[in-house]
């Protein structure tokens, strides 16, 4: 099978009735959800049974894709499974922090649920939307971005993919730009500008709150959204990869490719959906990609590890 990476899931890819199964398969994956139970009331029962509208809201998405993303991972781990290295994708690098050893479980969800108060509160004050770009070389993309004030590309996902944030109206005039550039835009369920200068002030307050929250060297190699390079040792190092996220890019194309060099030949994407998934297998030719994010997906996964 090779090396293995894990990649966690971000947001968007949620769905009522996310995690049950782990919850019921595997001991290590409830103590994910109890522990988040204990700090805020009600979030299993959310990921269980909220509706696709509640889930939606930033302040519920993320708590609850933490929990999905990081007991999928602890699942796995329950089970043999351990990755050569690591990464998520913008929510669910929080979840990687934690499982690399960065965050304790208590912090990474205590920090998860400060960070989507943070971006909700943005949204609030500064509105804007996302889409995502097909068909368009990255460039293209940067280069129809710079027409605009106040509309930036965010997200690199993967060749002929690269996510877009900014005020509403700038960006239904961008995306009629790019299908006159031969590409294609599809807008986002998105509640706001993510990773965009629209978090700006949220990025400022995750920085003040991080500077009272405890780091760790991470305990395996774990790839930042920021620099799409390994995360390194030091305490303010990581604060700052940690708070500037909110609103910088995602080189998540960079990600895979530079897991890819480092010889992983199969991910595993932990937690909701298959989106992860997809992006592997356009970024990198030839490698495995599974999701895990149920009873049976977390079988396949073991299954293939031994």
């Amino acid at each position: 099978m090779g090396p293995i990476a894990m990649i966690f899931s971000g947001q968007g890819a949620q769905y009522t009735g996310m995690g049950r199964e782990l919850y019921e398969a595997s001991a290590a994956a409830r103590a994910v959800f109890d522990l988040a139970d204990s700090i805020r009331p009600g979030t299993s029962e959310q990921c269980f049974t909220a509706s696709k509208e509640e889930l939606s809201l930033t302040a519920n998405t993320q708590p609850c894709l933490y929990c999905v993303d990081l007991a999928a991972a602890e699942a796995l781990r329950e089970a043999g499974v351990a990755p050569a290295c690591v990464a998520g994708f913008s929510l669910g690098e929080i979840a990687a922090l934690t499982f690399a050893g960065v965050l304790t479980p208590e912090d990474g969800f205590s920090l998860v649920c400060r960070r989507a108060a943070l971006m909700s509160e943005a949204t609030a004050k500064t509105g804007g939307g996302m889409a995502a770009i097909l068909k368009l070389s990255d460039e293209a993309v940067d280069g129809l971005c710079a027409g605009f004030s106040q509309v930036y590309p965010v997200n690199y996902n993967c060749p002929g993919q690269v996510s877009v944030a900014g005020e509403k109206e700038q960006l239904s005039a961008l995306c009629r730009a790019v299908q006159e550039a031969g590409g294609r835009a599809v807008p986002l369920a998105v509640s706001g500008a993510f990773h965009s200068p629209f978090m700006d002030r949220a990025a400022e307050k995750m920085a003040q709150y991080l500077a009272e929250v405890p780091v760790s060297a991470p305990k395996l190699p774990l790839y930042a959204n920021l620099t799409a390079e390994r995360y390194p040792d030091e305490p303010e190092a990581i604060r700052s990869l940690i708070a500037q996220q909110i609103n910088h890019p995602v080189r998540w194309k960079a990600i895979l490719q530079r897991m890819a060099e480092s010889g992983v030949a199969t991910f595993l994407e932990v937690g909701p959906g298959k989106t992860l998934t997809g992006l592997v297998k356009k970024t990198v030719p030839g490698a495995k990609a599974m999701p895990v994010e149920n009873a049976a997906t977390l079988a396949a996964a073991r299954g293939c590890a031994e």
